[in-house]
């Protein structure tokens, strides 16, 4: 049985993105992307809300094709084509690039795909909040960047619920990023 693995960029102080939605301050440089792809070459699917899958289908698909793309860039663009998706959406008809539509998260659904898939990634705010609001994440991969922003949305919503959980490891990049790995007991 896979696990569901929270992969997200945050803020010193919390945040997965600013008030505009911006993410310009995430620093992916070649070593945090290859480090990236290491970590998705292997999972077994991708879950996502609509805009997070609409951002990543806007750019992914072709940006191997793109002169300026970096080496790990060139091999993200294969990864993400190549990967089974899953988009939660309840207004989206349809998606290519190995996709499907769910509607909503159903934990008895999560569990059977995590059985015949293996480890699922698992990024976008709203969607992530969803899966912590019915206790469905297995792992968190954060990835601390050295900015505070002050405001946006936070990585944890307010919850009455306590997780315990075990530190598996800690990277330091050398562009300041510090992997924050932690797995259920």
């Amino acid at each position: 049985m896979g696990n569901v693995v929270l992969m997200m960029s945050v803020s010193l102080d919390g945040f997965i993105e600013g008030p505009g939605r911006e993410i310009d301050w995430h620093l992916v440089d070649d070593e945090v992307h290859s480090h990236f792809n290491e970590v998705l070459g292997g999972m077994g699917a991708f879950l996502s809300g609509r805009r997070t899958y609409e951002l990543l289908a806007g750019f992914w698909p072709t940006a191997d094709q793109d002169p300026d793309s970096s080496p790990p860039m060139v091999e993200f663009a294969r990864i993400w084509r190549e990967t089974p998706k899953v988009v939660y959406s309840r207004t989206l008809e349809g998606a290519g690039w190995n996709t499907t539509v769910v509607r909503e998260v159903v934990a008895e659904e999560v569990q059977a795909l995590k059985a015949r898939a293996g480890d699922l990634a698992l990024g976008g705010a709203e969607l992530a909040a969803a899966f912590m609001a019915k206790d469905l994440v297995d792992e968190y991969r954060i990835y601390v960047n050295p900015v505070r922003i002050g405001q946006g949305t936070p990585l944890f919503p307010p919850s009455d619920r306590r997780v315990q959980l075990r530190l598996a490891e800690t990277r330091a990049f050398g562009n300041g990023v510090v992997l924050l790995h932690y797995r259920r007991p």
